[in-house]
């Protein structure tokens, strides 16, 4: 049986960290209500710039002088899964459920013969595939210095994707975040963002409008300076959904870290009051014990 003082050193650690637990738990809720507004702010404008593009897309052939991001290169071997994870933990199972998803894409793409790469959006997604695909890995965009996403940091991320898609030989990019659905759920998802979609699968399903209509410049020429601009919109929407979902998910285990704590402190008080009280009771026979003696 532990000591006394043992005891007591566990139970004052133990409150130590429910007070730590207790305060993460409290930042994050106030974290959480501006990151999901933010999240829910971003979803009708990244829908519409999908239905528009996919409205575009479905008014042209795609041929030689059609843009490259949108008629794809022809082939479907080589895809590129954009990773986006958070660089700190304590969130539960939060980063642990989207880089399974991506994993499990992956082991699909791979399991029909494809080649697979990873870009990696943020720090923890990288030791659980580097450890499962150690030569994949291309690159990995630091996020350690951002506070809160941005639309710069997007256009940026967009900007490397788009320049590796043009010259690295890749022919699908993929992106995998988690959809914030509420505190308790944040749902892995994977959207493919490179070439556009068919209308018919892009976000929402809206059918393609039959009206005749007029662009100037032409389609293609508006689609070769939409179609960045949307990719870096699907990449800050991803971003803004992660970090809803990161704080809802450390809230989350917090909470329950903080009852775990509550919980672990009154087993050991009690097991403190029995060893005491058994400390006591022995310590009164061997009184009594020698007293009868004289």
């Amino acid at each position: 049986m532990a000591s006394l003082k043992a005891l007591k050193l566990r139970i004052g650690s133990v409150k130590s960290t429910q007070k730590i637990t207790k305060a993460m738990k409290m930042v994050a809720a106030a974290k959480l209500r501006r990151a999901q507004q933010r999240a829910e702010s971003g979803r009708p404008y990244s829908a519409r710039m999908t239905d528009v593009v996919g409205s575009l897309a479905g008014r042209i052939t795609p041929g030689p002088q059609s843009p490259k991001l949108l008629s794809g290169t022809g082939k479907d071997d080589t895809h590129l899964i954009i990773v986006a994870t958070s660089d700190r933990g304590l969130a539960g199972a939060f980063n642990t459920n989207v880089v399974r998803a991506a994993r499990r894409f992956a082991d699909e793409l791979t399991a029909q013969g494809k080649t697979v790469l990873f870009y990696i959006v943020g720090r923890k997604g990288r030791p659980v595939l580097q450890r499962f695909y150690p030569k994949s890995i291309i690159a990995q965009f630091d996020t350690s210095e951002m506070k809160a996403p941005s639309y710069a940091d997007a256009q940026a991320i967009a900007k490397d994707i788009v320049d590796r898609y043009v010259t690295d030989g890749i022919d699908v990019v993929h992106l995998a975040y988690a959809n914030f659905r509420s505190t308790l759920v944040q749902e892995p998802t994977i959207d493919q963002i490179i070439p556009v979609p068919a209308p018919s699968t892009a976000e929402g399903g809206a059918a393609v409008s039959l009206a005749a209509v007029e662009y100037e410049p032409d389609e293609e020429e508006i689609l070769a300076d939409l179609i960045p601009r949307n990719i870096a919109v699907q990449i800050y929407r991803a971003l803004l959904e992660n970090q809803a979902g990161f704080y809802g998910s450390q809230m989350t285990a917090m909470d329950n870290a903080t009852r775990n704590a509550g919980d672990m402190i009154n087993r050991l008080t009690i097991q403190y009051n029995r060893s005491r009280q058994a400390a006591i009771t022995t310590e009164l026979v061997e009184i009594i014990s020698g007293a009868e003696a004289l």
